[in-house]
């Protein structure tokens, strides 16, 4: 009976390993991961997080009227969000309008361990390689609760997943544009950056401002998703070797606890009938 216990609970594992990719190879944590496009959704300026040095503010405050670059990412990520931030700040640079002045930015971290401190310490990076004055007062790094995370996320379509093991959140990259009255304008998805290769670059992000500034509600685009999960900083992509090496630990695995529990069936039906044959005289 022990042995049939530790038989069914390898298979259990068994079972457990092979779920945790789809066809796709990609995780299924990804399946409820995305940012969806929710144009024209007003997104709720009341909403009270606190800024850098911990103090409460609403986001119509940041907004203050201004077409505004919505990012939402977290401070200890150690892959895609540093990646999405730094693209943003070649975009801004690149734009002949001066944050703050023109335009405003604001990063609110979705994980809700995030300190003002960290916020801080992001702000004041950014901050002095953007380079131009009033950049202060034109970027906010916000923190806040998991509610009012929530509601924000929920309304601009931002779904992302918090994976324990790896104590990181598995999310989609992209920024989005506001009107001044805090309408959502327009999406855009991946890493921007000065290239022309970039999936956004300044002279799209400038169109963008300039139609959100006049109240105008751009079309939907095409989803091309860049997952913070499993991700190559150095490649700015999915690195096929590693996705490679991944599946074939996971087919190492899949062996390896196979073979355990056709080791312990067989001991099992051996046991059995040696136990039968021990009852005969």
């Amino acid at each position: 009976m022990k042995r049939f216990t530790i038989a069914t609970v390898l298979l259990f594992a068994l079972s457990a390993e092979t779920a945790r990719a789809d066809d796709n190879g990609l995780p299924f944590i990804l399946r409820d991961v995305g940012l969806d496009q929710h144009l024209n959704a007003q997104v709720p300026l009341n909403l009270i997080f606190l800024d850098e040095a911990g103090k409460p503010i609403r986001l119509s405050e940041c907004v203050a009227g201004k077409p505004t670059i919505l990012v939402l990412a977290y401070y200890r990520c150690p892959m895609l969000c540093t990646q999405v931030l730094n693209g943003l700040l070649d975009c801004v640079r690149g734009i002949p309008f001066n944050l703050g002045q023109e335009f405003k930015v604001v990063t609110i971290s979705f994980d809700e361990r995030d300190t003002p401190q960290l916020a801080a310490a992001k702000k004041a990076n950014y901050v002095e390689a953007y380079g131009r004055p009033g950049a202060e007062a034109g970027w906010h790094f916000l923190t806040g609760d998991r509610n009012v995370i929530g509601r924000l996320a929920r309304t601009v379509g931002f779904r992302y997943q918090y994976d324990p093991f790896s104590d990181q959140f598995a999310h989609a990259s992209g920024i989005m544009i506001m009107t001044p009255d805090g309408r959502l304008s327009r999406y855009f998805y991946g890493i921007g950056g000065k290239d022309k290769d970039s999936p956004y670059g300044p002279r799209d992000v400038r169109l963008a401002l300039v139609e959100a500034s006049e109240g105008k509600i751009g079309s939907p685009v095409d989803q091309v998703l860049l997952y913070c999960y499993h991700y190559d900083p150095a490649s700015g992509k999915y690195s096929l070797a590693a996705m490679n090496l991944m599946r074939a630990a996971g087919a190492v695995t899949v062996v390896v606890l196979g073979g355990g529990v056709l080791l312990a069936l067989w001991r099992e039906r051996r046991r059995r009938k040696t136990s039968c044959l021990g009852g005969i005289e």
